[in-house]
């Protein structure tokens, strides 16, 4: 085998596969996977986002590369700001608000993360692996009814702007299942990627126009925040769990320091934990997330005194390849700003305006700044030290629990990858468990629910590839929330 991709729409895996079938390895099928997404799952992410990658290569130390969302400002007017724009999302059994507008845009790095990540792990050329997504833009995609269904609830950010709707929705209504999307101006964007580098998104003619038109919306991006934007490595946090380490997103990104406390917590108890054992360390993680908490993250060795003192919409790929290197990358463009720029192939995210990254109170983070994301790629290092399990997910604050979920299910557990990633799901928040049908409810007697009818995109999109230690077989899952596929290679 030349390796496993999973991935949140069946082209998105399938153009990782098709890399890995022509040689390249598992960072090359991801970046192929990412690329892919931006039109296969462009409410989800795309050249406007931000995010993390997390490779782990036998022999070599691991590394984190952080192009995550920056807060934007710098030399501008931050009092001038204009208002964010309340969309109400509804989950079915959960609603959630999500802010708008040329406010909520940030500093972007999906185009700097992907140059990034192919000069420093990639062996196919960059002009190769986006030449198929460009295609696929061109020629369309045909909409399942996964992508269907986030048409359907983010309508009011994709009917927006007049910008968005002739983006997408060039027959005048919303997309529905069975419709053919394409995306001419992100082929464009692809390509001028692909033979130019990140430079244009970031000192040239395609930052000058995100600019001018995030400004003229009242927003604060500046061409001064685009060009101080890079791609940052960074060393991942290491924490061991049944006899395994567990590599995970360091500060100052949040998701990761919070997944790390939780497994340390977990580690100290003997057997599988159930729902309220499962429950106790999400109450005791998301109780930490202070507002010290969120300004300590960035300070030098913040992780280990954090955890010291206390021990004594979004998408995700998931690659290991034949020879054992693994991948883990999540990218979001939030809800995205509802800010589609012209000429660009760009919809601006609105991580600005999302109360997940700014949980007391909007605009709070300095010029320059990373968000606090919740994102966290993570992947499991068996007994014999190689990657044995990658693995991230999409969901907002629900990313954190289904991480540790899957990470328990098949540690913990014994189940095969596929059967965690499907098994029902129970989260945490702000005092509510909302939980899936299959939760034994009667284990949190007590505690106030919210009992979901089915699996719902609510509780994350989890993408998992795993290596059996013994044989050496590679399988994955592609999570049924968010229309994820497996496809080997």
């Amino acid at each position: 085998m030349r390796g496993v991709v999973a991935a949140g729409h069946p082209l998105t895996a399938a153009a990782g596969a098709d890399v890995l079938r022509l040689g390249g390895n598992a960072v090359d099928a991801a970046l192929a996977a990412m690329l892919t997404s931006f039109v296969a799952e462009p409410l989800l992410t795309g050249l406007g986002a931000g995010g993390y990658m997390l490779v782990a290569v036998p022999g070599r130390p691991p590394e984190l590369l952080d192009f995550f969302v920056e807060a934007p400002g710098r030399g501008a007017d931050l009092a001038a700001r204009a208002a964010l724009s309340p969309i109400d999302v509804s989950f079915g059994d959960a609603v959630q608000v999500f802010n708008i507008g040329a406010a909520s845009c940030g500093a972007y790095g999906t185009p700097a993360g992907v140059c990034a990540a192919s000069a420093r792990f990639g062996t196919v050329p960059l002009a190769d692996l986006a030449a198929p997504a460009a295609a696929l833009a061109r020629s369309g995609v045909v909409i399942n009814v996964q992508q269907a269904y986030l048409f359907e609830i983010l309508g009011g950010i994709v009917t927006a702007t007049p910008e968005a709707r002739a983006q997408f929705m060039p027959d005048g209504r919303l997309p529905v299942e069975g419709d053919v999307l394409r995306l001419p101006e992100v082929a464009d964007a692809l390509e001028r990627l692909g033979a130019e580098g990140s430079a244009p998104f970031y000192s040239g003619d395609v930052a000058a126009a995100i600019v001018e038109r995030v400004r003229a919306g009242g927003g604060v991006l500046t061409l001064e925040d685009l060009a101080a934007y890079e791609a940052v490595p960074r060393d991942p946090v290491h924490v061991s769990y049944r006899g395994r380490e567990v590599l995970l997103n360091p500060p100052p990104n949040a998701g990761g320091t919070l997944l790390a406390y939780a497994l340390a917590l977990l580690e100290r108890t003997a057997g599988p934990p159930g729902p309220a054992a499962l429950v106790e360390v999400m109450e005791r993680a998301q109780s930490e997330r202070t507002p010290e908490f969120l300004d300590g993250l960035g300070d030098p060795g913040f992780l280990e005194r954090f955890l010291g003192s206390r021990l004594g919409s979004t998408t995700h790929i998931s690659v290991i390849d034949g020879d054992g290197r693994a991948c883990s990358v999540t990218c979001t463009n939030g809800e995205g700003s509802g800010i589609v720029v012209p000429g660009t192939g760009v919809h601006v995210n609105n991580m600005m305006g999302e109360q997940d990254l700014s949980p007391f109170g909007f605009f709070q983070h300095p010029p320059g700044r990373r968000l606090p994301s919740m994102m966290a790629p993570t992947v499991v290092l068996g007994t014999d030290g190689a990657p044995e399990l990658a693995l991230g997910s999409a969901g907002s604050n629900r990313i954190r629990s289904a991480l540790l979920q899957v990470i328990v299910n098949v540690i913990d557990q014994g189940m095969s990858v596929a059967d965690s990633v499907c098994a029902p799901r129970l989260h945490l928040e702000e005092g509510i468990v909302f939980v899936e049908p299959g939760i034994d409810v009667a284990a949190l007697a007590g505690r106030t629910l919210t009992e979901f009818r089915a699996l719902n995109l609510f509780f994350g999109g989890c993408q998992a590839v795993e290596r059996d230690p013994s044989t050496g077989a590679l399988t994955g899952a592609g999570d049924p929330r968010r229309g994820g596929a497996v496809v080997a290679a």
